[in-house]
């Protein structure tokens, strides 16, 4: 049975709700902060003030959505580019090097990324940590990472490929493609990958991305 096609009243609903979201992104992105009025939000999203209720409770709410949908958008991009990828250090080292290139391919989410509390990244259960937790420990189970804690493994994952994000962010000149994959060799390194077989994951072609 086909699906049902939503009501115009549906539709308004949630082309309101997206562009809410969607300014919430922009802001948090550009200014860095969640610290702007109500009225500064849907001015943004050029939607009534009295619209903003209907969807959200606080601007908290609204803001915890927006850095959920980006990184959610993200860990579909990745399943996507990745889906043909058996192994799990070749999936791992990819997704890794991936992400990093979102300071060139898809600059608005990669600064949602570098601008959100490393915890809630780790923690959530959205995203793409879930799923690299798994390729750690497949990764471990298969012997090329020889690691201890999985969860401590990824949280350093995440603080070295934040900071080589950021670090690209500081200068439009930076060769981003060569701090990604240095990092990523580096997280290899430190996962006491055999020297060969880091620097074979970090030069695998990457699936094309579309921006």
């Amino acid at each position: 049975m086909p699906e049902p096609v939503p009501s115009r009243l549906a539709r308004r609903k949630q082309e309101t709700r997206a562009a809410l979201i969607a300014a919430a992104q922009r802001i948090y992105a550009e200014r860095g902060t969640t610290d702007v009025s109500i009225q500064q939000i849907t001015e943004a999203a050029d939607v009534g003030f009295g619209s903003f209720y209907n969807h959200f409770t606080s601007k908290a709410d609204l803001f915890d959505a927006a850095v959920a949908e980006a990184v959610d958008a993200h860990a579909a991009r990745l399943s996507t580019l990745l889906a043909d990828i058996d192994d799990p250090a070749a999936v791992f080292t990819t997704s890794l090097r991936i992400t990093g290139r979102t300071v060139r391919t898809h600059p608005l989410t990669a600064r949602i990324m570098t601008r959100t509390n490393s915890a809630w990244l780790l923690l959530a259960e959205r995203g793409h940590a879930p799923r690299a937790l798994q390729d750690i420990s497949a990764a471990v189970e298969a012997g090329v990472f020889r690691i201890g804690d999985p969860a401590v493994a990824l949280a350093c994952t995440a603080g070295c490929l934040i900071a080589a994000m950021q670090l690209c962010g500081l200068d439009p000149e930076m060769p981003v493609d060569r701090i990604i994959d240095e990092a990523a060799l580096n997280v290899l390194r430190m996962f006491r990958v055999e020297e060969a077989e880091a620097e074979r994951l970090v030069a695998l072609p990457l699936p094309p991305v579309t921006t």
